[in-house]
């Protein structure tokens, strides 16, 4: 089976924004076919590659299903969908923003409630007085359930939340929360404090790859292509290029023995940007100089390791 490589975008709010200043950023631009309003596009330069522009629950759900190979979501949306996230859906690249925490809050009047093995206890007394269970409101019942489970607290109850979940202690339909939250913020101005220990995820935004979906060697082509121009430009931001004058390679060589990750270039070296100043200080004490500090808009690797991970785990798949 042969075709286009179906790629699916966020279609609104700041994630969609965020994810189109990065691929503008990265040199491949979303144009959208038929219009503003138009829930299809492509990806400047790269005709083998469709894209479908949906919500980020829906793109999360699509990946599952196998109904689009790559896309772009959070990786709270993700983890919702299955305990066992890795054996179906496959997390190619971190793209550093979209970011929250998936978190459990509880009112900051119950002052000696600090931990879950505080809600452990609180939710067992609860229980002996009242008869009832704690219960826990949250759009995240999956991960709730599962990180509940790994502290061993079994007296509670989910009330699953369609609305404002940080309102609903305030309203008397929950005793705790489990929401997404990117400041803290919002729960603080609903009386809510987030647990020493009850950071579930510390979610960010993921370009995807869907295990399920018909993958074949041209479309395994086009994804080494995107994620090589995706990872050589994120390799360009961490990276810089330092360039001195003509016959001073070997005593820069000598120079530079032992820094991490250096890539020796003629006349000059690509080092990670964090290690600019210590280069630039040990080709000082060497004499080398002028030494030119330059950032490379690409830095390309032969291969791109995350699709060659994916081309292994779909091999006789499809």
């Amino acid at each position: 089976m042969t075709g286009s490589l179906v790629l699916a975008l966020p279609s609104k709010g700041r994630l969609k924004e965020q994810t189109e200043d990065w691929l503008a950023d990265c040199g491949v631009p979303v144009v959208a076919a038929g219009g503003e309003r138009g829930y299809s596009a492509r990806l400047r330069g790269l005709a083998d590659v469709e894209v479908r522009l949906v919500s980020a629950g829906e793109i999360a759900g699509a990946l599952f299903s196998g109904d689009v190979h790559l896309g772009v979501t959070g990786e709270d949306l993700l983890r919702e969908f299955a305990d066992d996230l890795e054996s179906q859906v496959m997390l190619v690249q971190a793209l550093g923003f979209g970011r929250a925490d998936l978190v459990v809050a509880a009112p900051r009047s119950w002052i000696d409630v600090e931990t879950m093995a505080d809600v452990d206890e609180v939710a067992h007394l609860y229980l002996a007085r009242t008869g009832r269970r704690l219960r826990v409101a949250t759009k995240y019942l999956t991960q709730t359930r599962a990180f509940f489970a790994r502290h061993g607290i079994v007296d509670y109850r989910i009330v699953e939340s369609s609305g404002a979940t940080e309102g609903a202690p305030a309203a008397g339909a929950a005793e705790l929360v489990v929401d997404i939250t990117s400041s803290g913020a919002t729960l603080a101005a609903n009386g809510l404090k987030v647990l020493k220990d009850g950071v579930i995820l510390s979610s960010q935004a993921q370009l995807a790859a869907s295990l399920a979906a018909p993958w074949d060697a041209a479309r395994l082509d086009a994804a080494r292509r995107l994620a090589r121009i995706l990872e050589a430009r994120a390799r360009a931001k961490r990276s810089a290029s330092l360039t001195w004058d003509e016959g001073m390679d070997a005593s820069a060589s000598d120079a530079l023995v032992g820094l991490a990750g250096a890539v020796a270039r003629p006349h000059g070296v690509l080092v990670a940007d964090k290690l600019i100043f210590d280069a630039t200080a040990r080709l000082a004490q060497a004499g080398i100089g002028p030494v030119v500090v330059s950032h490379p808009t690409y830095v390309f690797e032969s291969i791109s390791e995350p699709v060659e991970r994916l081309a292994r785990r779909v091999a006789g798949s499809n």
